[in-house]
């Protein structure tokens, strides 16, 4: 499950006042323009509900993508390199005035935002860039899956199910292709990250996620357990009146394979392995094994030892149980159905249910069937399989301008950079210091200060 990100903010900033170029005197300008555009798009995306972000997000994308290439074009042209067999020539006069609000960062005070951090090489602000980016190409894959997961309305069909999902594939390759790049520039930089948010370790850690979820997006795919799960949780489902659901026969070694090669990405195979598993085929018994092991690499009590304590409590306590556990079910679908957080346990409520539909299926088939021993746990996780790749993140190709837009930019420029006094695009308390009062005339602000003494 792709995580839900928040995306950070930024202040105003005007590349006119602490870069020249000589060689090109409109870049800065147009550099100041394009970020003005990603600064209010940031804005604008904070302060919408969490169900009108969803569609913002394609245009909060655009926007950034529009800004990199004149963002890359000035960071090459201070270290004297050329694009299109053409010299940029860049000069720092100042020093950077900008500011982010890092999102993954502790906050000192609980409840409240992070602190902003100041910006002091433009190697940083390129890390913020990419790698808010790489945010909103993972929110975009959470958006293409968030139809997969509503109760509320019709299950979409076998086609519109394999369409997401290719979707939202492509869109955390991306996003890993980003993180790693981002990584790769921050190691190779002298000078220390002012976030955790784009330091090293932290962003070969995203790409690593990044690139689990679109190893486990294959086995999605191809799984039928997951989508019969949730079609038997849909109200508005009626399929079930005419016929049962078709479950195809399911590759367990390859699936297992791809999952344990995403959690070895993740750093967490417990959540992962699941019943993607080798040895179903006709042993109910080794399966139910390995259900009873996904359960407790998840911290879930299967159904036999669930039904075994109850048994020694009261009735009183396992109803209380039972009852919270749908309760906390009904919350996470409300989350689907309203685009908030939802899915942030990483999938491991939907992992779940599948595991405990198997269970619930499979017992019943052994108890009256088969009557298979079970094996323990540990006998079982001792057979599990290597990993196996399946996507190879392909190197991040950073877009250049075009040979007709840098030769555009030797014009001088035709207005004045006046972008730095623009409000920042997390809040606007900068701009309320210097704001008329209500009702006032313009510009009689000093003529209604707070400095009365009759309080």
């Amino acid at each position: 499950m792709p995580f839900p990100f928040v995306l950070p903010t930024t202040s105003s900033f005007s590349f006119s006042t602490s870069f020249s170029c000589e060689s090109h005197p409109s870049l800065p300008l147009t550099a100041s323009t394009y970020r003005g555009v990603v600064r209010d798009a940031l804005k604008k995306h904070k302060r919408l509900p969490p169900s009108a972000q969803s569609p913002h997000i394609s245009s909060l994308i655009t926007a950034l993508n529009a800004y990199l290439p004149y963002l890359l074009a000035i960071d090459a042209g201070l270290t004297r390199k050329g694009l299109h067999a053409t010299e940029i020539t860049v000069s720092q006069t100042a020093p950077l005035a900008i500011e982010w609000r890092p999102t993954l960062s502790d906050s000192h005070v609980p409840g409240r935002e992070p602190p902003r951090v100041k910006v002091q090489s433009l190697d940083h602000e390129v890390a913020f860039v990419l790698a808010t980016l790489a945010h909103a190409y993972t929110l975009a894959g959470r958006i293409a899956l968030q139809p997969l997961y509503v109760t509320s309305v019709a299950a979409p069909s076998a086609q519109e199910r394999t369409v997401a999902i290719q979707t939202a594939t492509k869109h955390l390759l991306e996003a890993a292709s980003l993180y790693d790049h981002v990584a790769t520039r921050a190691e190779g930089s002298s000078n220390p990250a002012p976030s955790v948010d784009i330091s090293a370790p932290v962003l070969r850690g995203l790409a690593s996620q990044a690139h689990a979820e679109a190893t486990l997006l294959a086995v999605l795919k191809d799984d039928p357990y997951p989508a019969v799960v949730s079609q038997t949780r849909n109200e508005a489902d009626k399929e079930w009146m005419y016929r049962t659901p078709s479950l195809p026969k399911v590759r367990a070694h390859l699936f297992a394979r791809l999952s344990l090669a995403a959690a070895e990405h993740a750093s967490q195979a417990a959540t992962l392995c699941g019943t993607r598993l080798p040895g179903i085929a006709g042993e109910t018994g080794t399966a139910l094994a390995w259900l009873r092991a996904a359960l407790q690499e998840l911290g879930v009590e299967s159904r036999t030892d669930a039904a075994a304590a109850a048994a020694k409590k009261s009735s009183l306590g396992a109803g209380f149980s039972r009852l919270r556990k749908d309760w906390a079910e009904k919350r996470e679908d409300k989350k689907v159905e309203r685009e908030t957080a939802w899915g942030a346990d990483g999938g491991k409520m939907e992992e779940t249910r599948v595991i405990e539909h198997l269970e619930i299926k499979w017992t019943k088939i052994n108890d009256l069937v088969t009557t298979q021993a079970i094996p323990t746990t540990g006998s079982v996780l001792a057979q599990m399989p290597s990993g196996r790749e399946i996507h190879t993140i392909k190197p991040f190709q950073p877009a250049e301008l075009d040979r007709s837009v840098l030769e555009a930019a030797r014009a001088p420029p035709d207005r004045s950079d006046d972008f730095g006094e623009a409000l920042s695009s997390d809040d606007e308390a900068k701009g309320q210091q210097h704001a008329d009062p209500p009702g006032a005339y313009p510009g009689a602000r000093q003529d209604h200060h707070g400095g009365s003494s009759y309080y």
